[in-house]
């Protein structure tokens, strides 16, 4: 099989959007729906706006089921770039910012309209996006990676478990228990964030 071959799921699934059938719909939500949201809210710390930004992904793959292209990557990821797409979109339009407030209206201390004061407020909110990113996805590799490294990860930086206990928890030696946190680590650090923003987890100091 080709590497750009789409899993057939995904392709089967693109084929009932395409036909217009509800239930696939239904179905994609039912996958996905809790990935959209959680990385919306992620990016945007608003309930309400993520439950807004779901509602837009998943009314645009309804609408837009050919905008898929499998050799971009599973349809899994489409909708997460969907999500971060328009999240961004968001944290854009009702992020305050210096050239949203009537500079145009006139001049700050006999400058240029809006100048240093539009740049200070541009660059925070690019600032804001790229955090918001880099948080988003490590959610997303987090939610993606396998279950065995996702457990893992979860017993010790969400419950905050040593690896001792990580590995009696998940029934596996010490050392699988390091292997699959130092597995995890390894993914968490392409999103160029800290792992689930929290410290090293109790008990692990160096030894990862």
């Amino acid at each position: 099989m080709a590497k750009d071959t789409p899993p057939r799921w995904d392709r089967k699934m693109q084929q009932r959007l395409a036909r217009g059938e509800a239930a696939a719909l239904g179905e994609l939500y039912d996958r996905f729906a809790s990935l959209v949201h959680s990385q919306a809210h992620r990016m945007l710390d608003d309930e309400s706006a993520a439950d807004l930004v779901t509602r837009e992904v998943f009314g645009y793959v309804w609408e837009n089921p050919d905008a898929y292209d499998p050799k971009q990557g599973s349809m899994r990821s489409w909708v997460a770039r969907l999500t971060h797409r328009q999240s961004v979109r968001r944290l854009r339009g009702t992020a305050p910012s210096a050239f949203a407030q009537g500079y145009e209206a006139g001049t700050d201390d006999g400058g240029e309209p809006g100048g240093a004061e539009e740049a200070v407020a541009r660059e925070e909110l690019e600032e804001r996006v790229r955090r918001a990113t880099a948080a988003a996805r490590a959610d997303y590799i987090v939610a993606s990676m396998p279950a065995p490294l996702r457990a893992a990860l979860e017993l010790a930086y969400i419950q905050r478990r040593d690896y001792r206990q990580t590995a009696a928890d998940l029934g596996v030696t010490e050392d699988e228990a390091r292997r699959r946190l130092r597995l995890g680590l390894q993914l968490l650090s392409t999103a160029n964030t800290r792992p689930l923003e929290g410290s090293s987890p109790p008990g692990y100091g160096r030894a990862l």
